[in-house]
């Protein structure tokens, strides 16, 4: 359908209770954000690749001189509003109504609602997302399941929800504004706040977001730029938006204060979006040499000292700013099946937790319900009767050596690791292309960001001329024999499902263009929308 704004949508299909949503005063305010902020992303997007160019070039990173005088500037970001105060457990996920209400029921302080990594850009789950949302900030969202279960919203306290629009790199092709294609997260964001914002405040709440993917404090102001067109257009107080940014790109994390100021009467804090940063730190030093090779995935952990001293510097970097340093995700998935693995799992969790709020985190993420009153132990043992810890200052000495000293991460290359990264970012792709972004594996609930990791890992594995622990050389010859063994376990996993061989199948070549090709894909998502979403 088109109308006479110049905005047409080109969906695959008409889905349920998509004309409340894509009205048309609602298409025409982001029609509006299009054409005041499309042509500034495009030439952020344009920037990536010449800054990337750049580190290939000098094989290094460092602090921006031209913004010296903002990192040392007394300056502080607008006080939280008062949901957003105590956030000690946020858990997030998709935006499907069951996984919405099992979100805001679960007893965690924030819900993460994903439109981005926990989620496909399905045209059904683009507007189901919304749908959802419109709902539940009505506390009218309802979900009966297939087999007759019925899920509804608690009458009690629910946790507060913070949308994740998806990054700047993403487009939206069912959705064109004079003839191009949209910017997903101008979508994503432009819907959501046309549809809520008045609600949200109403309720003591407000239009609350994550920005996820950020490379640069210029992609933070184009995000502050569109907030305070947003609140203007529609006749909503300054500084009612409030976004929380992940720092999962090594870029970002030499921009941490830049990135604050840039959002400074919008910002909440920061995030250490720890699976996406690893994939940055591969993806921009993929050919600088043996130094930034990383052992298996399962190995890397936030005790690796380049991946301390990132955790120390957003903490100390939040908390002089005013702002909140949230840590990062616990994804694992108890099975009630298998209680020694559960058992051993949780530890891991509980130890991880109790670390970030012994680091100065004022809270964390968990993937699942089970997990937040863990989470909750872990932060309240430190917090007391504090909803933060914004008081605590925590100066530290972190430079770019520190934040690139990635050859002193423990750990080897292993062929396990090789075979875990090519069993799981196949199934996920799978999943992917299936429409379901949010994927129970080997219990551990994966993204799109663990994808990116396996399939970045192998890519400078093979061009690195990496041998694994037991002398085994990771060629690409070597790595599509893993392929194929894997492929052979999986056609007889699913040989009775027909549309999940078809996913297999493609998943299959997609992961190994991603992975193997010469031409390192930026974004393995953008060829997997491109090519298999209709």
């Amino acid at each position: 359908m088109s109308d006479a704004s110049g905005v047409e949508v080109r969906a695959p299909h008409e889905e349920a209770r998509q004309g409340e949503i894509l009205t048309p005063a609602a298409l025409a305010f982001v029609a509006d954000l299009q054409r005041a902020f499309g042509g500034r992303r495009d030439e952020l997007m344009q920037a990536r690749v010449v800054r990337r160019h750049q580190i290939g070039e000098i094989g290094t990173l460092d602090f921006l001189d031209e913004t010296r005088d903002v990192r040392e500037a007394d300056w502080q970001v607008a006080p939280a509003p008062v949901a957003l105060q105590d956030r000690r457990v946020e858990i997030t996920g998709p935006t499907d109504p069951k996984m919405a209400i099992n979100a805001l029921n679960s007893g965690a302080r924030v819900w993460l609602a994903d439109l981005e990594d926990a989620n496909t850009p399905h045209w059904h789950n683009v507007i189901e997302g919304q749908v959802s949302l419109y709902d539940a900030h009505r506390h009218q969202l309802s979900f009966t399941s297939p087999a007759g279960k019925d899920y509804a919203l608690d009458d009690g306290d629910l946790a507060v929800p913070v949308v994740r629009p998806r990054g700047w790199h993403l487009p939206e092709k069912h959705v064109l504004v004079d003839g191009a294609p949209m910017v997903g997260a101008l979508l994503d964001f432009g819907l959501h706040f046309f549809h809520n914002a008045d609600e949200l405040l109403d309720r003591g709440l407000g239009p609350y977001y994550y920005l996820p993917k950020l490379e640069s404090h210029l992609e933070a102001r184009l995000w502050n730029d569109a907030f305070t067109h947003a609140q203007d257009v529609l006749g909503i107080p300054y500084g009612s938006v409030r976004a929380t940014v992940l720092i999962e790109t090594i870029t970002a994390a030499f921009e941490m204060e830049e990135i604050l100021f840039e959002l400074q009467e919008h910002a909440s804090g920061l995030n250490a979006g720890r699976w996406d940063y690893l994939f940055s730190v591969i993806k921009n030093f993929r050919d600088a040499g043996g130094s930034f090779v990383l052992p298996d995935r399962n190995a890397v952990t936030m005790t690796a000292p380049f991946m301390r001293a990132y955790s120390e510097l957003l903490v100390s970097t939040c908390h002089r700013r005013g702002a909140f340093a949230m840590g990062g995700m616990a994804a694992f998935i108890p099975s009630r099946r298998d209680p020694e693995t559960n058992a051993t799992a949780i530890d891991k969790v509980r130890a991880d937790k109790e670390r970030e709020a012994g680091a100065g985190y004022d809270g964390s993420w968990v993937a699942h319900p089970d997990l937040v009153p863990i989470c909750e132990r872990a932060f309240a043992a430190v917090l007391g009767s504090k909803p933060n810890q914004l008081d605590q200052q925590r100066e530290v000495s972190i430079g770019a050596a520190e934040l690139l000293d990635v050859s002193s991460t423990p750990g080897e290359v292993t062929e396990a690791g090789v075979r875990g990264n090519v069993s799981v970012a196949v199934r996920y792709l799978m999943s992917w292309l299936s429409g379901t972004g949010a994927a129970a594996i080997d219990n551990l609930m994966e993204d799109a960001a663990t994808a990116e990791i396996s399939r970045s890992q192998l890519w400078q594995w093979t061009h690195a001329g990496i041998t694994t622990a037991d002398g085994t050389a990771i060629t690409a010859a070597y790595v599509r024999t893993v392929v194929e063994e894997v492929y052979a376990e999986l056609v007889i996993a699913y040989a009775d499902q027909p549309e999940a061989m078809e996913a297999l199948d493609h998943a299959r070549a997609l992961f190994e263009r991603v992975a193997l090709d010469d031409d390192f894909v930026e974004f393995s998502t953008l060829p997997a929308y491109d090519e298999y979403v209709e």
